[in-house]
């Protein structure tokens, strides 16, 4: 007969990891390997990259383990470290993109109500994969992670402009994107 170990809330499993316990690392790990796997895949090439991006991730979060104080939620806190774990990781592997500052980007296409309503959650995701590494990187970072234009430009080494040209040109083609998706979906249906 196994012997099933009581449910530990995140509180008392973060007490464990600073006391050095394994058993309770490995237990964090379980909790969030998951969720944080889909965080790296945002920034990563391929499932394999997101995997050494959240290896990275979790050694760094156990070497700051005893940083975290409890303000704000664990996981929002393992989530930042995911983030800026894979933003280093992929400037380490990948040349990045070099960026312009834009004072005028042009005019973004209006995206179809029905259009945006009608896509499915897999299909965005592809589409934002489907950006270019710098566009990718600063949409994921300001439309899904929540960071600010000069929290982007610290972390991935731009300016606050270069960021926030990015991002307008990143969601233009996000939206003619849409809209083409949008069309192939009248043209099989008529």
């Amino acid at each position: 007969m196994m012997f099933l170990e009581p449910k530990r809330t995140i509180d008392e499993l973060v007490k464990c990891c600073k006391a050095g316990q394994r058993k309770a690392q490995e237990l964090l790990y379980k909790q969030f390997a998951a969720k944080m796997l889909g965080v790296c895949m945002r920034y990563a090439t391929d499932k394999m990259e997101a995997e050494d991006m959240l290896q990275n991730g979790f050694i760094k979060m156990f070497q700051k383990i005893d940083d975290y104080r409890g303000d704000g939620s664990f996981e929002g806190w393992v989530r930042r470290i995911m983030v800026h774990s894979s933003i280093e990781y992929y400037r380490r592997h990948h040349k990045m993109m070099q960026v312009v500052d834009i004072d005028n980007t042009g005019h973004e296409p209006s995206v179809n109500a029905t259009a945006a309503s009608s896509l499915e959650a897999k299909d965005l995701l592809m589409l934002i994969k489907a950006l270019s590494p710098g566009y990718r990187m600063v949409f994921n970072m300001y439309a899904i992670d929540g960071y600010s234009h000069k929290e982007i430009a610290e972390i991935v080494g731009i300016s606050e402009g270069a960021s926030k040209s990015q991002l307008s040109r990143a969601r233009a083609i996000l939206k003619e994107q849409v809209l083409k998706m949008d069309n192939k979906k009248y043209e099989y249906a008529g």
